[in-house]
């Protein structure tokens, strides 16, 4: 529970920063977008489709779902080209921020 409190701090301090908030906002957008679109094309369930998007940025994969149609395995393609780059920025930034606010 400490934990917890402890990265909401850093999250609340992190948001007062524009470079950090504009980021944040970007990869919001582009998980739905992911989201969205395997919603469409693979007719999966939002909770499915965001599932699907989050673990494939965050290179988890487990591999229990995974795009049937040739439009989602290109779309997926570019995906993970697009978005790896700017989920792994994300995650920096937030780790740097975490070390800072603790050091």
């Amino acid at each position: 529970m400490i934990i917890f409190a402890s990265f909401i701090n850093v999250l609340r301090s992190a948001l007062k920063d524009k470079e950090f908030r504009a980021l944040l906002s970007f990869v919001v957008f582009i998980i739905l977008s992911g989201a969205i679109f395997y919603m469409r094309v693979e007719d999966w369930s939002f909770l499915d489709s965001l599932y699907f998007s989050v673990i494939t940025l965050t290179t988890v994969g487990y591999g229990d779902i995974a795009p049937k149609t040739d439009m989602g395995k290109a779309f997926t393609i570019i995906y993970i080209l697009v978005g790896l780059g700017v989920m792994a920025s994300f995650i920096t930034t937030l780790g740097n921020k975490t070390t800072k606010k603790n050091n």
